[in-house]
């Protein structure tokens, strides 16, 4: 990636896909080159939760909602410390941010951490393409990288893809740290950094629980060494099947309580012997409608992964680790939407319970988590 800070929002830029579509507008953030993955988000809000997931690392990410940028950056928001997005696409971005809790403008936040993206073309027609053809590599070009589309094309072809990509180690923390539980302390929890989201730790320290946050390359001798009540796997990026699952079997041989989401689900369920497989265009939005089969609720919920797991629905299986069935399914395709064992503490759901930003109807799983938690203790 190639930065330049100057003319940012006036340099003509250009949106070229893997296929060989392209989309001209003007430079938005910084001015530049960047490469990723082509995905696009259909949340109306929660922009800045969004660009601050490490799950996005190494996607470019097109914006469905027109109009973004309307509220401007705030200190308190973000998920982690900086910009995962590769690149970001707008149709119309807010030329004057109006909202009480916003401290600078998201182009001045683009351009401050480095960020190329592109604005006013048409996300529609982009995200129409992406959905008939599937999530491709793309390049967003501006200022003096801009050439002709035959040579721009080609150094897309060249970027790296996302199949067979081990990207969980390069966002997650270097460093154990703790989230201390609010109020009385009631439980211990070993979390697996893999691309954790601010908000999960805290939602977890709300329910008096002590988060020992680990990085991506924690051994088993690591997670027990903080002598957790359960183990939580995080979101993430990356291909599933590139992640070493030695940790997460050790947890089930001790029948740990465990709790995966996102990319945890999807570690939970090669663990368990399912395959996973990459999506079309993937679940990326904060309105997934998914229906929980042990209750038979309808919840909207916040996602983003372009992985999914591979198992029956109609059916329980059998694992290693005794039974297993699918839990929680989207209503919008069937894909499997969570996992839980009926012999042992451990399940696993697709999506963001956390919801920064998205719906709270999901909550209920860390209270599930809980209820795990003390069942063993007992």
């Amino acid at each position: 990636m190639t930065i330049s800070t100057r003319g940012a929002g006036k340099a003509p830029a250009v949106l070229v896909l893997e296929d060989g579509r392209s989309f001209r507008g003007r430079a938005y953030g910084a001015v530049g080159e960047t490469f990723g993955e082509a995905v696009f988000n259909t949340g109306m809000t929660g922009y800045q939760e969004t660009l601050t997931d490490p799950s996005y690392h190494r996607q470019v990410v097109v914006m469905t909602a027109p109009h973004v940028g309307n509220t401007g950056v705030n200190d308190e928001d973000d998920e982690s410390a900086k910009i995962w997005v590769a690149g970001y696409v707008v149709r119309d971005p807010a030329r004057i941010p109006s909202n009480w809790r916003s401290t600078r403008s998201l182009d001045e936040q683009l351009v401050d951490q480095g960020i190329v993206g592109i604005s006013g073309i048409d996300t529609r027609a982009l995200t129409r393409h992406l959905r008939e053809r599937g999530a491709m590599r793309v390049g967003i070009f501006s200022g003096e990288s801009l050439a002709d589309e035959e040579t721009l094309l080609a150094r897309v072809k060249e970027a790296p893809q996302m199949v067979g990509a081990s990207l969980a180690a390069e966002v997650a923390t270097k460093e154990p740290y703790v989230v201390p539980a609010i109020g009385e302390k009631k439980f211990t929890v070993a979390a697996i950094d893999l691309g954790i989201k601010g908000m999960t730790p805290h939602r977890m320290a709300e329910r008096g629980i002590e988060v020992h946050v680990l990085p991506a390359t924690a051994t088993a001798e690591d997670v027990y060494a903080v002598a957790p009540d359960g183990v939580f796997l995080s979101n993430g990026p990356g291909d599933p099947s590139t992640v070493d699952l030695t940790v997460v079997k050790a947890v089930l041989d001790r029948k740990t309580p465990l709790f995966g989401i996102c990319f945890g689900n999807q570690i939970l369920g090669r663990a368990l012997g399912f395959g996973t497989y990459k999506l079309k265009y993937g679940h990326r939005g904060i309105n997934q409608p998914v229906q929980d089969r042990t209750t038979g609720k309808v919840e909207v919920t916040a996602h983003n992964h372009g992985f999914a797991v591979d198992a029956p629905l109609d059916q329980v299986s059998e694992t290693p680790y005794g039974r297993a069935e699918v839990s929680h399914v989207c209503l919008n395709d069937d894909v499997v939407e969570g996992l839980q064992l009926l012999d042992q503490p451990a399940f696993s759901v697709q999506y963001h319970p956390e919801a920064a930003a998205g719906p709270h109807d999901a909550a209920y799983l860390f209270d599930r988590f809980v209820q795990l938690m003390e069942g063993q203790r007992a």
